[in-house]
């Protein structure tokens, strides 16, 4: 089954769950605020699609850190630390297609359209 995770009240969130429903995508959501960030999964996503896809350095969180924290996001480790300290720092949604389909991050409808074929 589909596993999308991200945070209740996200914009980008919310378009993907309802594009997922209008699909007729079967999906568990994972909330970051109430769940946490999954070890294990944050791990595999640093591996695939990669640290550098996983930090939004769009949002508001990466613009309230401070410079020397900014900064200090450089590698795989570095992120990792700031992403579990920071859930919000995670683009959101990050959404495991099974087996077959992996990982993605952010939301595109079109290139949902053609990856899922739906």
């Amino acid at each position: 089954m589909t596993t999308l995770y991200g945070i209740t009240n996200c914009d980008t969130v919310k378009r993907a769950r309802a594009w997922l429903d209008e699909h007729g995508v079967a999906y568990r959501f994972h909330d970051f605020k109430k769940e946490g960030v999954p070890e294990d999964e944050l791990d595999q996503w640093l591996r695939a699609p990669g640290w550098e896809a996983l930090v939004n350095r769009r949002g508001t969180t990466w613009r309230r850190l401070d410079d020397e924290t900014r900064a200090s996001v450089v590698d795989t480790a570095s992120a990792r630390a700031a992403l579990l300290a920071n859930p919000s720092l995670i683009k959101r949604p990050v959404v495991n297609w099974g087996p077959q389909h992996g990982v993605s991050t952010g939301f595109d409808a079109a290139q949902w359209k053609k990856d899922h074929a739906v």
